[in-house]
């Protein structure tokens, strides 16, 4: 049952906004796998059962990796069968997997519970979300897509939070089975009942547009009125020749290095830098508070700068984070450099999101972000697992994070010369 064709011609505003909505909380209950959550579990999980932080944290790598396999054909399903079908089954699954890691006590079931988790988080809920709400939305695609990464930042903040206080009252297992319900309490529903996967499929128009001024806007009397927004919609395999694609592709996929080799080990670093665990916490949820608020910063920014631009500011914040946590030895400093890091990443998570649209078009969204996305769920899998390796071998995770700043400049070098493709059927002779 799906309630979209009712409600959009009633409610008394643009029903995208209820899209948006409805996405936004999946992306606040993929949280649930994210690898701030897990940085909150990673020392009561490490002292109960003797593992090591490179143990835990390769969970986050095997899923990153599984997921660089699995996006295109996750991408492919969207765009053959819908984002609410893939979006209700991820949401599913994700409650099972993050309940039933609550008894994963061996590295190899807990592999299997948090990697699928991982898998979730990395691709079907962050690639549907996003292509449903920038089909809905074209001239407000930025601020939309930042409205999005904001519901993500409640769930790196709620995550996070509820992970530390049930943890503190329950223990870690049973904070994983509790976990697991909020998300199918959060999510399930109104992904199920709500979801629309275009505004045209319910008689709208993107953005809220009206038909009668379309109509009047048509360059010819027999436009249809859709077309009053005109995008070039290139297919997949047009995509795959332009230049652009591949530096957006590699050089979002090093930012995400960054925020894994960061973000993962976030909470243990600043306990080795001499923060006590709730120090340590509050730095977390500040770098989840300002990555929201740096997605709504973005998103308007987006819609004025171009995304090419965006990308590279982006990377140049990143890049000083990176040599800034290197210094942090005190409290002050942690939680400054945290919510800085924060605000990058806020840019980080809508960007791409909107370019991607922006560059190629709603047409073939679901099977060009699927394409691009393993570029970013191996990245997240390399930046989690070298950061836990550097640590292993030197105690520390200085030359991690310097290595990162240079991966940052790099990123600045392949996203500021994407300049926009030109499509075939846009070429004036």
């Amino acid at each position: 049952m799906n309630l979209a064709k009712f409600l959009s011609t009633r409610t008394p505003f643009f029903y995208g906004w209820l899209i948006l909505g409805t996405s936004g909380s999946t992306q606040i209950v993929r949280n649930a796998a994210a690898s701030l959550t897990l940085a909150v579990f990673m020392y009561p999980m490490a002292e109960d059962l003797g593992w090591s932080r490179t143990v835990l944290a390769g969970a986050v790598s095997v899923g990153g990796l599984a997921s660089t396999f699995i996006s295109p054909i996750i991408g492919w399903l969207i765009d053959k069968y819908g984002a609410r079908a893939v979006l209700t089954s991820s949401i599913l699954i994700l409650g099972i997997t993050t309940f039933l890691t609550g008894w994963a006590t061996v590295p190899v079931a807990f592999y299997i519970t948090y990697g699928i988790g991982r898998i979730i988080f990395s691709s079907p809920v962050q690639i549907g979300s996003s292509v449903v709400v920038s089909r809905w939305f074209i001239q407000k695609r930025g601020r939309a897509n930042g409205i999005l990464t904001f519901c993500h930042s409640i769930g790196m903040t709620g995550f996070p939070l509820m992970a530390s206080i049930l943890i503190g009252i329950y223990g870690w297992q049973v904070a994983w089975h509790l976990l697991g319900v909020g998300v199918w309490v959060i999510a399930l529903l109104p992904v199920f009942l709500l979801l629309a996967e275009t505004p045209e499929s319910v008689g709208l128009l993107p953005d809220g547009e009206k038909k009668s001024s379309a109509a009047s806007a048509a360059v010819s009397a027999d436009a249809v009125p859709v077309a009053v927004i005109e995008e070039i919609n290139w297919t997949l395999k047009e995509a795959l020749r332009t230049p652009a694609l591949w530096q957006l592709a590699m050089g979002g996929g090093l930012l995400l290095v960054i925020h894994s080799g960061t973000n993962t080990h976030m909470a243990a670093f600043f306990q080795d830098a001499g923060l006590t665990a709730n120090q340590a916490a509050v730095a977390v949820s500040l770098n989840a508070i300002f990555t929201g608020v740096g997605g709504l910063g973005w998103g308007w920014a987006i819609e004025k700068i171009k995304a090419r631009y965006c990308y590279a500011m982006v990377a140049a914040i990143m890049s000083i984070c990176a040599i800034l946590f290197s210094t942090a030895d005190s409290v002050i400093e942690a939680w400054v450099y945290a919510s800085l890091f924060g605000t990058a990443l806020g840019g980080m998570l809508v960007v791409p999101s909107v370019a991607m649209a922006d560059y190629f078009g709603r047409g073939s969204l679901g099977a060009i972000r699927g394409f691009t996305e393993p570029f970013v769920s191996f990245s997240q899998a390399v930046g989690a697992l070298f950061s836990g390796l550097i640590f292993d071998i030197t105690g520390s995770y200085n030359y991690a994070f310097y290595t990162l700043s240079v991966v940052a400049l790099v990123s600045i070098v392949l996203t500021i010369t994407a300049t926009v493709p030109i499509h075939k059927d846009n070429k004036k002779g």
